[in-house]
């Protein structure tokens, strides 16, 4: 018997991390599988087929392929997971399962709430339909071009209570966006971002810095309460290949399983980012954790001197703060839009907001603290020009909106690390 094929279908699949979820479900066969529109169709009468995940652009293009839908899929009017059996293709819809199993997971309800979803394509009729279930007061599906669209978003449904982005904005590799601004969605308690990759995009974030803070103040000065509960889409996606596995092989899995590969999966594929001021030890803690975790370190001001073609105090003798700044931005963004790495960054990265958004989108931030007169400024620019104390009052604040946790760097570069690596697993 000849062996069956596994695997997701799309057409751009470099963000996807559905191999080592699949992998871990038992499927050790499973694999990415990037076609054009025109080979869809010839690719889907193969008899080597046994079963397929199908994401964007062909959710609902492989529904004219099946055999037969299942009522659920053709209610929802999209497939997303597909079955050969028999000689025939089935098709399912395994994002509802994955949908629902995200909210419970976030303790979000939906039921009775005005529901805004971004986005009309394959993802935002699951959503649409997870919403029916959920008994949403009132759904409403936001477009570019729609009768509800991004100009009259925040004038026509500000009384919004939940709002879900299905759209690709913010998804690797393009990761600057953000679909909305919550702050002018002054009724949103529920924030959903189907995105997986990065973990938090610029939309979660927002709501992040909301929670962190306690109060935002708007662009009228106005100070404006509350508290959001949100999600990245990473449990959806773990969810959603537990239930397909279950219809590959006709099994039942546990939902344990799926919370520990969520779990490997966010040990595995964030970064850990050391913040602090300059000679705080990041590069030398940085090694040990990498030795420790088993990822790779990346060392930034190495990544900027090797992309300058000189040493950083160079550079700033040279060409000014300036130039280095803006060369430090782009091998950051660079540098953090990859996973699973220990990175560590200059003193002066969270000095630019971009940058603090470009450490924690991907990244566990930890602030590694010591004291400022334990901090060497041999080799430093900016440390031997001036007062320590000073550069402290200025970035102090700064380090803290971008961590996640702050460690002192009092003991041993193992030690540190050791404390840094079990705070991060159990965090």
């Amino acid at each position: 018997m000849a062996e069956k094929l596994y695997g997701l279908l799309g057409r751009r699949l470099g963000h996807s991390w559905s191999v080592p979820i699949h992998e871990a479900f038992g499927c050790k066969g499973y694999r990415l599988i990037e076609l054009e529109p025109e080979d869809l169709g010839p690719f889907l009468r193969r008899e080597d087929v046994g079963g397929l995940n199908v994401t964007i652009p062909y959710k609902q293009d492989v529904m004219a392929c099946c055999d037969e839908i299942d009522p659920a899929a053709a209610d929802i009017g999209s497939v997303n997971t597909l079955v050969r059996r028999g000689g025939k293709l089935y098709g399912y819809n395994t994002d509802i399962d994955g949908f629902l199993y995200m909210l419970r997971r976030a303790r979000i309800s939906l039921s009775g709430k005005k529901v805004l979803i971004l986005g009309s394509g394959g993802a935002s009729l699951t959503a649409q339909a997870a919403a029916r279930r959920e008994q949403a007061r009132e759904i409403v599906v936001v477009s570019r071009t729609g009768r509800n669209n991004y100009d009259n978003l925040y004038t026509l449904h500000a009384d919004a209570e939940a709002i879900i982005n299905t759209t690709p904005v913010g998804m690797w590799p393009r990761l600057e966006g953000r679909p909305v601004d919550l702050q002018f969605l002054p009724a949103i308690v529920d924030v959903v971002d189907v995105i997986y990759n990065p973990v938090r995009t610029n939309l979660l974030l927002q709501a992040e810095d909301w929670n962190r803070s306690g109060q935002y103040l708007d662009e009228l000065g106005l100070f404006m309460d509350r508290q959001f509960r949100c999600t990245g889409g990473l449990s959806m996606l773990a969810a959603q290949a537990k239930r397909a596995e279950e219809l590959f092989f006709g099994k039942t899995i546990p939902d344990g399983e799926t919370e520990a590969i969520i779990r490997t999966l966010r040990l595995q594929m964030t970064n850990i980012v050391l913040v602090g001021m300059p000679g705080s030890g990041k590069t030398t803690v940085g090694q040990a954790l990498a030795a420790a975790s088993g990822k790779a370190f990346v060392d930034l001001d190495d990544e900027i001197t090797r992309a300058a073609g000189k040493p950083i105090p160079e550079i700033f003798r040279e060409d000014g703060e300036g130039v280095f700044r803006e060369l430090e931005h782009r091998v950051l963004t660079e540098t953090c839009a990859k996973s699973g790495q220990v990175i560590a960054t200059g003193g002066g990265a969270v000095l630019r907001p971009e940058n603090r958004q470009a450490l924690r989108r991907t990244g566990w931030v930890c602030y590694l603290l010591r004291r400022l007169e334990d901090l060497p400024t041999s080799g430093r620019p900016l440390s031997q020009a001036g007062s320590l104390e000073e550069m402290f009052t200025v970035r102090h604040p700064l380090y803290i909106q971008a961590a996640d946790t702050y460690i002192w760097n009092e003991a041993s570069p193992q030690e540190t690390a050791e404390r840094i690596w079990r705070d991060f697993r159990e965090h």
